[in-house]
């Protein structure tokens, strides 16, 4: 499940073949537009299957008192409610809302900072290359992250091991 954060985020750094390598990444219609907004040739990318999601379920009681709680934005909402279906898969979001209701709720979320780091783990990056990505965040990307975690995150790519 993908919210508009990370296939925007990676699409600016010009990496969104990294979500190529999850299985499967689907996006709920309200995420597709959001994206298709602000970033269409995120859309449009021919290594990355996106598989749009019209239906989704009803959101069950925890998720709609999380919803409430949180005050969470139509593409968090919908996302939230696919993770409904496939209780198993990861979330992949940056907001900060989405990830607290997700790991809430038991699952797995990743952001656009933790793709990055899980590409050196695959093999798909190296470590220079994220150090790399890491650093532009915040002159070719609209990711708002505070620059203490950014810091964080850059050593924590430093001292991954291959």
């Amino acid at each position: 499940m993908s919210d508009a954060g990370p296939l925007i985020h990676l699409h600016e750094l010009r990496c969104l073949t990294l979500m190529a390598d999850f299985p499967a990444v689907y996006v709920p219609a309200a995420v597709w537009e959001e994206v298709k907004h602000h970033r269409p040739g995120a859309l449009r990318h021919p290594r990355v299957p996106l598989t749009r999601v019209s239906e989704l379920p009803e959101p069950n009681p925890a998720l709609t008192a999380l919803i409430l709680s949180l005050q969470l934005h139509a593409g968090e909402q919908a996302a939230l409610r696919l993770l409904q279906r496939f209780p198993s898969a990861v979330l992949l979001t940056d907001d900060d809302a989405a990830r607290r209701a997700a790991d809430r709720l038991g699952h797995e979320v990743h952001g656009t900072l933790g793709i990055l780091l899980r590409a050196i783990r695959r093999g798909l990056k190296t470590q220079k290359q994220v150090v790399g990505l890491l650093k532009a965040i915040p002159k070719r990307t609209t990711l708002h992250v505070r620059a203490g975690l950014l810091d964080a995150v850059i050593a924590d790519a430093q001292n991954e091991l291959m």
